[in-house]
């Protein structure tokens, strides 16, 4: 019962930090490219990790935990900030949250098929009303959108889920931090090769809320958070303490009126209440 609820608090505060990464990433590309964005956050993210690897004396990984490292850095590192930040030239962050009300149902998928997790019947239920009341509020709320933004977030939803759910069955082994780190450190050589090949030409232009946008997503979204988002995972279940994301959209509509001036509606907070009920039934029957 400790460890769950310390992974559902780890979780909690995780999700908190995440809910700043598409407002940020959204302020970001108005100043760098979108895949100057993804190589530069990773390669920040992976020289801070390197230097805490080193300071902690950590071991290496085993071999047969590089193919999961992989996975990890693939989902979470490389696919996920760069199809986001291509969706993100398409529509707008309200309208991303569509997807992002998602990412719960697809951790949980991905958590029965590498974590070999088996929740109740009726996790189910509240997982999918909850994706369902989200994505049905933030689709209403955000309006028309982009086919190539709806199917850059689709596949970058995907990519997310299956690195969560690869994270955490690694984190059981290597704990959570550890996991996003050497996750990055394995993705450190492609990464900075493609920062170096997509660099900007002329730095002047870029204004300070773009360097702001990449400082947050580099340091919180691409290692900080994670250090308590695969713990919670870890500690209390890939598909029930991936339920907490449903709350993502609500934190992240309320960062993104509050920092790009989008409107919040009262209808939000009923939203979020809905979804709020769905968590808690979801981490009673997880």
């Amino acid at each position: 019962m400790q460890r769950s609820t310390a992974g559902w608090g780890s979780g909690f505060v995780g999700v908190l930090i995440f809910s700043g990464s598409l407002p940020a990433t959204r302020v970001a590309v108005g100043g760098f490219s979108p895949l100057f964005l993804t190589a530069a956050r990773a390669v920040i993210a992976a020289a801070l990790a390197a230097a805490l690897l080193a300071l902690l004396r950590q071991a290496r990984p085993a071999r047969r935990d590089l193919p999961s490292l992989a996975i990890v850095a693939l989902g979470v590192v490389a696919g996920f900030p760069l199809l986001t930040a291509l969706a993100l030239q398409h529509i707008t962050s309200a309208q991303s949250m569509v997807f992002i009300g998602l990412l719960p149902l697809a951790t949980a998928l991905f958590g029965v098929l590498r974590g070999r997790e088996r929740p109740r019947p009726a996790f189910w239920l509240f997982a999918t009303g909850g994706s369902l009341t989200v994505a049905g509020f933030a689709l209403w709320q955000g309006g028309g959108a982009s086919l190539a933004g709806d199917l850059l977030m689709v596949l970058a939803i995907l990519l997310c889920g299956l690195g969560y759910a690869e994270g955490a069955t690694l984190s059981r082994r290597l704990g959570g931090w550890q996991v996003i780190s050497w996750a990055l450190v394995l993705a450190l050589p492609a990464m900075a090769a493609a920062a170096l090949a997509t660099m900007p030409d002329d730095w002047t232009g870029i204004a300070v809320p773009a360097w702001v946008g990449l400082g947050y997503v580099s340091v919180f979204s691409m290692l900080v958070g994670f250090f308590f988002w695969y713990r919670g995972l870890a500690l209390g279940g890939i598909a029930g303490v991936g339920q907490l994301q449903l709350l993502q959209p609500a934190f992240g509509l309320i960062l993104a009126g509050l920092l790009l001036r989008e409107p919040v509606a009262w209808t939000m907070i009923a939203a979020a209440g809905l979804v709020v009920l769905c968590v808690a039934g979801a981490k009673k029957f997880a």
